[in-house]
């Protein structure tokens, strides 16, 4: 399968030292780069229209993460915590020859981001996070600190019957659970529906799945809800039992961070639709222990508190909420998110 691109942008395949990365690419060769990484569920494609925004003078990247869009399907190790695709990021920054740039990071892709900026924040001009998963990662984890739910684990909310079509390929709206339906409910804030439709579900339908990538392989566990991330695959690896980048706030060089959210956004937030305790909570999920043994995640309130540690410790951050829009903030309301991006990166020296 091959998804056209905007005119503009090119696209590449490029061999580094850790696997075999595709990338899309506009702007002069000798532009200042800024680097986009996507979220789970979507490769680069998401990030055309914004990187084609960009004022003159910039240089924009998106690779495709392993396990999604044309880079190689490598392996996921869930206890890496992401780490594996922040150094496949950073072996695509040398492979290319990239100076110092700014780095952008949606959903996980915020995720990977934190890590990334764990060991090479002095590479970073600027930090831009949009509706990035919590700095506690997503499910497992509680109160605004980040405690572990359970000692093993709490899986995210995974639907099996979305699993089976999006690795079938379908595209059709008839089932609920439809790749198409989850895109038009979560993604975005309805009725919102993005002009290249089509191009974005074929980058969702790009997405490898199995226990290695999406979503991952799990365990059984004692605890609620029977199930404990495994130690592969994408939704073990931004588990609280793996991922922690906290650490954000006391890295020694602080960029700028920008943070950026829709303000009805039903992934991420402290009752997000894909938690797996804020389900239990609604009565979706059988067997729920109770708010007082597992409280939905509080994700903004833990982003928010890593960030003013980070302000404390000498860095700056700015977040805003952009209104009428959901998970994808730079696709439904781009000129929202487009005027305080460009002055960040403008302002980052």
């Amino acid at each position: 399968m091959s998804i056209p691109t905007l005119p503009g942008l090119s696209s590449h395949q490029i061999e580094t030292d850790r696997l075999q990365v595709h990338f899309l690419a506009c702007g002069p060769e000798d532009g200042v780069p800024v680097i986009f990484v996507h979220g789970n569920g979507s490769s680069a494609t998401f990030w055309e229209e914004t990187m084609l925004a960009l004022p003159d003078g910039y240089r924009a990247i998106a690779p495709d993460l392993r396990g999604y869009g044309f880079t190689e399907a490598k392996p996921i190790d869930a206890t890496q915590g992401l780490g594996d695709m922040a150094d496949d990021l950073h072996a695509l920054v040398v492979a290319l020859g990239i100076g110092r740039h700014h780095i952008v990071g949606h959903s996980m892709g915020g995720g990977v981001v934190m890590k990334y900026a764990l060991t090479h924040a002095a590479d970073l001009l600027s930090i831009t996070l949009v509706a990035p998963i919590s700095p506690y990662g997503y499910g497992g984890s509680k109160g605004v600190e980040g405690t572990m739910t359970y000692d093993d684990g709490c899986p995210a909310g995974i639907n099996p019957e979305f699993v089976q079509l999006l690795a079938a390929g379908e595209r059709s709206a008839d089932n609920p659970m439809a790749p198409i339906n989850v895109l038009r409910q979560f993604y975005f804030k309805p009725p919102f529906v993005p002009e290249r439709e089509e191009e974005l579900l074929s980058s969702m339908l790009t997405t490898k799945v199995g226990d290695d990538w999406y979503p991952g392989s799990f365990v059984p566990s004692g605890n609620w809800p029977g199930a404990a991330p495994g130690t592969t695959g994408v939704l073990p690896a931004f588990n609280r039992k793996y991922f922690d980048a906290s650490g954000l706030a006391d890295i020694d060089h602080k960029p700028p961070i920008l943070w950026l959210r829709g303000a009805d956004d039903l992934i991420v937030s402290d009752y997000a639709m894909f938690d797996l305790a804020a389900l239990g909570a609604m009565g979706a999920v059988p067997g729920y222990p109770g708010v007082e043994e597992c409280p939905p995640q509080p994700m903004l309130q833990q982003t928010r508190a890593v960030l003013d540690q980070y302000a404390a410790n000498g860095g700056r951050y700015e977040e805003v909420v952009i209104q009428d829009a959901g998970h994808s903030p730079y696709l439904e309301q781009p000129e929202a998110f487009n005027t305080p991006f460009h002055a960040h990166l403008q302002q980052a020296v």
